[in-house]
């Protein structure tokens, strides 16, 4: 097939996604089941065009979840932040740890796989997406009580980098079994990670900041442009120097986001549309990789371990979490824990073992597509009437 026909293609499947986007809100059908829908019923073999890439699925979606997250942070003011950061943070390093491990254990009773591999699926699914949180709380204009919103937010946005630094570490040691890694190689890569985002991602930031408000470019449309190329060098540049990207690619956002005083409407307008354009590519092309006649074959075999995660894996991990948080009422730690929603982010992260050639890695990446069907259906259309019911929406009351 020409490359021609490749983009008249992929137009045409952004295309009927985007059409399909406004009758699914209107029935409350998340975009992330539309645009995969319109991938996973097209590009199987029908119309002539069979589409099986784990390498090149793995890398665009890599590529736009790095835009993804950058846009959160673009959207995220430092009052957020500075609201959020305790609480949101533990959620997102100590309550994905937990998760990982309560999972893990408690598939390794239910799977047919060994340890490794349950806790590689655990890792993958451990973390909650940011696109699927922020696009259910806007779409269902949930104004939370006791910054409950803000705290998801946040959450969200931060725990991607713990999640793929344990995906990657999980893999390594499913490949080579008998090299055991030991806790405090995995702290010092951590905390290694962490430091080198923050300062290569903080430095780039404040560099793009100081230039854009004093260079005062005349033509507005060259600011977002400027940002996107700043953003491209901090977080490629992190990665290369062995830095977490998706870390850098929140941390560059709320810099510039919170620092460039100019052309701030049309850099909000190109940078929403550059994160619609890839959940669009990342959603289809996601769809295509995916098989039908592979799900059937998992398909019963996920929803115990969906089930384990939602009701117990994720509430006992955000309650652990919460014993450091005393005073936050019971009602704002029950909605928190019962809304772990998951998206895109483990369907990108259970590429990386299925890209490197991990025993078992299809299955799990069959088994990660209907934890996070299950996942949309049940948490995602539980927010609004769970918020009612414990009488957190403000708009209710």
């Amino acid at each position: 097939m020409t490359y021609q026909l490749i983009l008249v293609y992929i137009a045409s499947l952004i295309g009927i996604g985007i059409l399909l986007h406004h009758p699914s809100r209107t029935f409350g059908i998340p975009s992330l089941l539309i645009f995969m829908g319109v991938g996973l019923s097209l590009g199987n073999g029908e119309l002539g065009f069979s589409y099986d890439n784990i390498e090149l699925t793995s890398i665009v979606g890599g590529i736009a979840l790095n835009i993804i997250v950058f846009v959160g942070g673009l959207n995220t003011t430092t009052n957020k932040i500075c609201i959020a950061f305790r609480e949101g943070g533990m959620l997102s390093t100590l309550g994905v740890l937990l998760t990982t491990l309560i999972f893990g254990v408690l598939t390794y009773f239910v799977l047919g796989l060994s340890f490794i591999h349950c806790l590689l699926f655990a890792a993958i699914v451990s973390s909650t997406d940011s696109a699927a949180v922020f696009s259910i709380l806007k779409s269902k204009k949930l104004n939370l009580k006791e910054q409950t919103g803000t705290i998801l937010e946040f959450e969200s946005s931060t725990n991607d980098p713990v999640a793929l630094i344990l995906v990657v570490l999980l893999t390594e040691l499913a490949l080579t079994p008998t090299h055991h890694i030991s806790l405090t190689t995995v702290t010092f890569e951590l905390l290694e990670q962490i430091l080198t985002s923050l300062t290569i991602a903080y430095l780039v930031g404040r560099l793009c900041v100081w230039l854009l408000n004093h260079i005062k470019l005349e033509e507005y449309g060259l600011i977002p442009v400027f940002i996107l190329a700043s953003f491209v060098l901090a977080t490629y540049g992190t990665e290369f120097a062995g830095g977490n990207i998706l870390l850098a690619s929140y941390i560059i956002g709320i810099v510039i986001g919170n620092g460039v005083n100019r052309g701030t409407v049309i850099t909000k307008h190109f940078f929403n549309s550059c994160s619609w354009l890839a959940q669009a590519l990342m959603f289809i092309v996601l769809g295509l990789q995916i098989f039908p006649h592979q799900l059937f074959d998992v398909m019963y075999l996920s929803i115990i371990p969906a089930i384990l995660l939602i009701f117990i894996a994720r509430p006992f991990a955000v309650q652990c979490c919460y014993l450091f948080f005393p005073r936050a009422s019971w009602r704002k730690r029950a909605f928190i824990s019962a809304i772990g929603l998951k998206g895109a982010t483990p369907l990108v992260f259970s590429l990386i073992p299925a890209a490197a050639g991990v025993n078992d890695s299809l299955t799990i990446v069959n088994m990660v597509f209907f934890v996070v069907l299950i996942s949309v259906f049940i948490q995602g259309g539980a927010i609004e009437p769970l918020a009612k019911k414990l009488n957190l929406n403000i708009n209710y009351n």
